[in-house]
């Protein structure tokens, strides 16, 4: 809505005065007006339940569907990330072998990182794609987006072993850790689109400026592999990408800190410096899939850090708040805020395989679960008891530009059933399947991270029980599991699960068949055959 009126469409300052004079001349049919309105909204239809696998595939259709085969990504423009659809793509490829998801996942991501929704002088992705090649991004950098795709992209190497997708991601947390990082730990929410009141003046190089940085040789060869002409790709100035290269080379990167510092001189960019629950957890989540690919400690330890930062600033026992800037928290936390900080939780005890982590996951689910559960028809609400009340108490649970909190308490139920067997955790779980189920029905295709977590609960992926011979052999179990591995540790030998060959056991469980104790996992990941 615009601030004054405009093309045809009222102004707020417009609408403000005319409902201000409403209210003084005509209140009573306003109120019956509201009231209507009211009555209305809650007299909503409940979407029939029902777990349904066939969800996957026909999201995947519609995926296909939509899908451009010449530039990646899904319809023509705007494109938006959207990672955690790159993630089911990914996921259903892992367990079906379907080559087409693999393929749309990859077309993207690589597209992505080559136009200019990446920033190649500083690194980290803006917030979408104004144009159907990604070459021109809305100049916005989220958080959020850059934690996604860092676990999208994690994935993508999981999976295909590319090098460049975990140079992209380590890219893109040197972005993060440091421009976007506090010194306590906690994860600034964006930077914004302007300079000096113009959209993406910050990013535009023209071929001069690169010549008189790096010589005549240097600086024309550094032109034509970033595309940056006196022509320009945008508004007669370019944003370097590399759309036009056939392979993504390095053999630039020395020069990139001398044209980042010139760039940081030339303009300034505004830092929304909130620090947000929920988004912090999105990139904890990612810090823990590169340190598990990588193998690098900063980014286990830049985790911990973000988490540690919750704990402290964001968290009251067991009670969240949303936001903190400036010394003080916000408001109480939403679904969002309590469904992703266990999904970080649940990420530490993965990258850790430290109790803690997942003991405190477990106690959070139990805030949630009686803060925002509907008991009677299932699925989790917006907000809880302790939270202003609203005309409505809506349940979100369409996957926007960030998974809904449904969706993510949906995969955090798959996964602390898995690991703990508990009954009561099933229940909920099975319910929760049905309601989402029911909700995703109408277009599959908006609930990607829900689907994810639907696939893991009908087949899950490894289960791996390990009994350690040493202590010392756990170190390496975070980067020999798959990523989404459900794995347990027992420090000594149980009756259900002894010692072989008196070396550290692996017994694996997949596809719901258990396969004999192993003492080595190489080749127990069928989905790295295909």
């Amino acid at each position: 809505m615009p601030k004054t009126s405009r093309y045809g469409v009222i102004g707020l300052k417009e609408l403000l005065i005319a409902i201000h004079q409403k209210w003084e001349n005509d209140r009573i049919s306003l109120l019956m007006s509201a009231d209507e309105i009211t009555a209305s909204l809650k007299r909503t239809s409940v979407a029939e339940p029902g777990a349904d696998i066939r969800l996957i595939d026909l999201a995947v259709a519609l995926y296909k569907r939509d899908y451009d085969e010449k530039f990646g990504g899904f319809g023509i423009s705007p494109k938006f990330p959207v990672a955690h659809n790159l993630l089911f793509l990914l996921t259903h490829y892992e367990k079906s072998g379907d080559r087409d998801s693999l393929k749309m996942a990859e077309m993207t991501l690589l597209q992505m990182y080559s136009g200019g929704l990446f920033d190649h002088i500083g690194y980290g992705f803006c917030r979408y794609s104004t144009d159907r090649y990604f070459l021109v991004p809305h100049f916005e950098k989220m958080l959020y987006d850059n934690a996604l795709l860092i676990i999208a992209y994690c994935k993508a190497y999981q999976i295909t072993k590319k090098p460049v997708y975990k140079d992209v991601v380590q890219k893109t947390a040197s972005y993060v850790l440091r421009e976007m990082t506090s010194s306590k730990g906690g994860f600034f929410t964006a930077q914004d689109a302007d300079s000096e009141g113009e959209e993406g003046k910050y990013y535009f190089f023209e071929p001069s400026e690169i010549i008189s940085l790096l010589g005549e040789k240097v600086g024309k060869s550094f032109n034509n592999y970033y595309g940056i002409t006196k022509e320009g790709n945008f508004k007669g100035k370019s944003i370097p990408n590399l759309l036009q290269n056939n392979a993504v080379e390095d053999k630039f990167d020395e020069h990139l800190t001398k044209l980042y510092e010139y760039r940081r001189q030339r303009s300034k960019l505004y830092l929304d410096d909130k620090i947000l629950t929920s988004w912090n957890s999105f990139m904890i989540t990612a810090m823990c899939y590169l340190y598990r690919v990588s193998r690098n400690t900063k980014y286990l330890n830049a985790a911990k850090k973000a988490e540690k930062f919750i704990e402290e600033n964001l968290c009251d026992d067991d009670t969240l708040f949303v936001s903190f800037r400036a010394g003080r928290h916000g408001e109480k936390g939403f679904l969002d805020e309590y469904a992703d900080y266990i999904y970080s939780l649940l990420a530490l005890y993965d990258a850790t395989l430290n109790m803690s982590f997942l003991e405190k996951a477990q106690r959070f689910y139990k805030k949630a679960i009686s803060k925002f559960y509907d008991m009677e028809q299932g699925g989790f609400y917006l907000y809880g008891k302790g939270n202003e009340t609203l005309i409505l108490r809506p349940k979100e649970t369409y996957d926007g530009a960030i998974p809904s909190g449904n969706s993510i308490m949906t995969y955090n139920l798959v996964h602390l059933f898995y690991l703990t067997k508990d009954e009561e955790i099933e229940k909920i779980l099975k319910r929760q399947i049905d309601f989402m189920c029911g909700e995703a029905r109408n277009y599959p295709a908006g609930y990607a991270m829900f689907l994810v977590a639907l696939s893991d609960y009908f087949e899950p992926l490894q289960d791996i029980t390990v009994v350690l011979k040493n202590k010392e052999d756990a170190k390496d179990l975070p980067f020999i599991t798959p990523l989404e591995s459900i794995v347990r540790v027992f420090y000594k030998p149980t009756d259900e699960y002894p010692i072989k060959d008196e070396k550290t056991t692996f017994y694996v469980c997949q596809n719901h068949s258990c396969m004999p104790p192993v003492n080595d996992l190489k080749g127990m990941d069928k989905s790295s055959e295909r």
